[in-house]
């Protein structure tokens, strides 16, 4: 016969102080666990969101990133021939030459410089991109020294809407500000791809962007483009290409792991201590209960759920202390590209749902031994206490 839910719920009840001290301490490990893990999903999903499903980038055979990179201008005219690449109206070739160079600019708050990305593009490639909408200003003019920013990096660097940028041999005045969506578009300077090659001496490009007829046919594409021995390029997918650049995220990953690992350990000892004290000043109950005809499976299993609520209150609680972290903006670097990464915390119904369970594992633990001992207890020595 189990004991009721309800014995559970007074108990939580008329030990207010001891609850809510074990409460306020697995809810303040959950949502440092949460805060954590949010930033690890959002650097992920400003990775795995960028890239449209018919786009091909292609990079020299060997290079990792786009900045190790290099594509000759004859290479280029080989690309635009190929079978298989997309045609505007026009039957222009959807094919867009970029090079994407590191620049170092000041925070606006601390003054310190950190890496930027900047991309030199076309038209065609700034069509390419579907997720970039234009938020303030005017989008640049070709080879005139104009270049357009994402609101993230405007927010974070000294790089606004009319402020003029000293890259290289020549300045870029910024018209436009940007929005990509949450992708790691959002970490970049775009402009021309003329302009950036003259401030930086860029007798080539860096990468090149095409555009397959259709996802069927992509694969193809990318098959003709790494057979192709004048070339000697390798083209990937483009949504694959940021997928694989996720691994920026595994220190930040890593590091959540082992705090929530630690700041675990301790709220099992809270909970477990919060057990004990309650075993102690129950042995009379306990006795009580086993006299009753409750057996010792089920004394154990009521302790063990009553731990088991208290970390699960606590876990809703971390969770609802970690939301407004949700949506906050802020920036790391992208351990392959060197250069600043910006993305949004992003707190998932799948993470709540982490968080809960985490919680819950943290009640089983801290309660199984003080079940233990309140199963245990004679019931004779139970009774006998006052």
């Amino acid at each position: 016969m189990a004991i009721p839910l309800k014995y559970n719920l007074r108990n939580l009840v008329a030990r207010r102080v001891s609850t809510l001290m074990t409460i306020g301490t697995i809810a303040l490990v959950v949502a440092v666990f949460v805060a954590l893990f949010a930033l690890a999903n959002g650097l992920n999903s400003a990775l795995i969101a960028t890239g449209t499903p018919e786009n091909v980038i292609i990079i020299r055979q060997g290079s990792q990133t786009e900045m190790q990179s290099g594509v000759s201008k004859e290479a280029f005219q080989i690309i635009q021939t190929l079978p298989g690449i997309a045609r505007d109206q026009e039957g222009k070739p959807r094919a867009s030459a970029e090079i994407a160079v590191i620049v170092n600019l000041p925070r606006r708050e601390t003054g310190q410089s950190s890496n930027v990305t900047l991309r030199g593009l076309s038209d065609i490639g700034i069509s390419m991109r579907p997720q970039i909408k234009l938020v303030e200003g005017r989008m640049f003019h070709s080879d005139v020294g104009e270049a357009i920013v994402s609101q993230k990096i405007a927010d974070r660097f000294s790089a606004g809407l009319g402020e003029t940028l000293q890259l290289g041999r020549r300045g870029l005045t910024i018209v436009g500000v940007f929005e990509a969506g949450g992708t790691s578009f959002d970490s970049e300077i775009w402009s021309s791809v003329n302009d950036v090659a003259d401030a930086f001496d860029r007798s080539g490009y860096s990468s090149a962007l095409v555009r397959a007829e259709s996802v069927a046919t992509r694969d193809q594409l990318v098959s003709r483009i790494e057979a192709d021995q004048r070339l000697k390029l390798e083209a990937k997918p483009e949504v694959k290409y940021y997928e694989e650049q996720t691994t920026a995220s595994a220190p930040i990953r890593s590091l959540g792991i082992f705090v929530a690992i630690i700041m675990g350990i301790g709220a099992c000892f809270g909970g477990m201590n919060t057990m004990y004290a309650s075993v102690a000043h129950r042995t009379r109950e306990i006795g009580t209960l086993r006299a009753l005809g409750f057996s010792k499976a089920a004394v154990m299993t009521s302790f063990v759920i009553e731990s088991m609520m208290l970390a699960l209150i606590g876990g809703a609680v971390g969770c609802l202390l970690a939301l407004p972290v949700n949506g906050i903006a802020t920036g790391t670097m992208n351990f392959r590209t060197f250069s600043e990464l910006a993305f949004s915390f992003r707190i998932t119904p799948d993470l709540v749902l982490s968080a809960l369970i985490f919680s819950l594992v943290l009640g089983l633990v801290g309660g199984l031994l003080p079940s233990r001992l309140a199963a245990r207890m004679p019931i004779t020595k139970a009774l006998r206490e006052i």
